[in-house]
């Protein structure tokens, strides 16, 4: 049984709903907010909350000791797949290349439209139909990892920015699951930037 851990950061979420269909258990939840203790404990997971601390400012400093206390919990207890829900925290170039191919990040968003944050109220601005959830794995670049699955959903001017991250949360959980399965399952291939992924 492989082992997979969550990187949460403040949303609302049932760790293991999806994770009970899929060939994999969560050892633990690292969160950078301690808002979602209770739902580990009401699965009984173990949680930690790694806060990004810059006491002398040094924020540089900071993300290396947090990154650590994350590179430790993976070690203690033999992770093989990262999952980044809503994890809202840039991590360090090295710490993307030492797990870029078992970290998979759910960005809300259908990649490579609205990168980085906010990308509801940007697609409400510039008027688009269709919103979606990308699910790729994680690379140093931001947003820009090989792409496993995505998903759409279609929207109009009646939809207000609360309306499209409501269905865009539908998206995501969906987009996630399928990702996560194809992930553990192995039918998934990355050469370069690309994925192919046997369905």
């Amino acid at each position: 049984m492989l082992e997979v851990i969550s990187l949460l950061s403040n949303i609302l979420t049932n760790p293991s709903s999806p994770m009970k269909e899929l060939l994999c258990e969560i050892p633990f939840i690292i969160s950078n907010h301690p808002d979602l203790k209770y739902i580990a404990e009401q699965f009984e997971i173990p949680f930690f909350h790694f806060p990004l601390v810059a006491d002398s400012g040094d924020k540089s400093k900071a993300k290396a000791e947090q990154e650590a206390l994350i590179e430790a919990a993976i070690a203690k207890y033999e992770v093989d797949t990262l999952v980044m829900a809503r994890y809202m925290q840039v991590l360090s170039d090295d710490f993307c290349d030492k797990h870029a191919s078992h970290t998979i990040n759910i960005h809300h968003s259908f990649l490579p439209a609205f990168e980085g944050a906010k990308p509801y109220h940007r697609a409400k601005e510039r008027g688009v139909k269709l919103i979606g959830a990308t699910a790729h794995y994680a690379t140093a670049k931001l947003d820009m990892g090989p792409i496993i699955v995505q998903d759409v959903a279609p929207i109009s001017h009646r939809d207000t920015v609360k309306d499209m991250v409501r269905k865009g949360k539908d998206l995501e959980r969906v987009a996630l699951a399928r990702a996560l399965r194809y992930h553990l399952e192995s039918r998934v291939l990355v050469h370069e930037n690309r994925t192919i992924v046997f369905d």
